[in-house]
C-alpha cells in the first residue's frame, strides 16, 4: 500500500509532462503566447540580438525595431493560435501554423524559425489562405 502512495504522485507527475517538447518548440510558442497575450516584452524576449524578419509583404530581412513598428501592430485582431506542426532540422523550426484572428478569420502560414543560442535569430512568413489579415494595408 505504501508503494502505490508513493508512485501515484510520480505517475501523475510523468503525465503532466510533455517529454516531446523541445527548447525550439518552447520558444516559438512563447514567441506566439505574446501575440496571443498582446505583450510585446514576451515576443521580443524570444528574439537574439541581430533578429531579423522576411515576409511576401515586403519585408527583406527586416531589424527587431522595424518589425515591431510594421508588423506588431497586428497583434490587435491575433486571438488565438494553433500549431498544426512542427519540424525540427538542425538549428532550423519549420511551423505550419493557423491564427484565429479577432472576428473569427482564419489565417494559415508556414514560418520558418532559425535559431542561435537559444533565441529566434530569424523569421520567414510564408502566407497562405488569408493572408488579408487584418491590419494589413500593404
Amino acid at each position: 500500500m505504501i508503494r502505490l502512495i508513493v508512485c501515484l504522485p510520480l505517475i501523475y507527475f510523468a503525465g503532466t509532462v510533455d517529454a516531446q517538447t523541445t527548447e525550439k518548440e518552447k520558444v516559438v510558442k512563447a514567441y506566439y503566447s505574446g501575440y496571443e497575450k498582446h505583450d510585446w516584452n514576451t515576443v521580443a524576449a524570444q528574439f537574439a540580438k541581430d533578429f531579423t524578419f522576411t515576409s511576401p509583404n515586403n519585408d527583406d530581412h527586416i531589424s527587431v525595431e522595424k518589425f515591431k513598428e510594421k508588423c506588431w501592430p497586428t497583434n490587435s485582431f491575433c486571438k488565438k493560435v494553433n500549431f498544426i506542426k512542427m519540424i525540427e532540422s538542425g538549428n532550423d523550426l519549420f511551423l505550419l501554423v493557423e491564427i484565429i484572428t479577432t472576428d473569427n478569420k482564419v489565417v494559415r502560414n508556414v514560418d520558418l524559425y532559425k535559431f542561435s543560442a537559444g533565441k529566434i535569430k530569424s523569421i520567414e512568413v510564408f502566407f497562405g489562405p488569408g493572408s488579408k489579415y487584418p491590419g494589413n494595408t500593404e
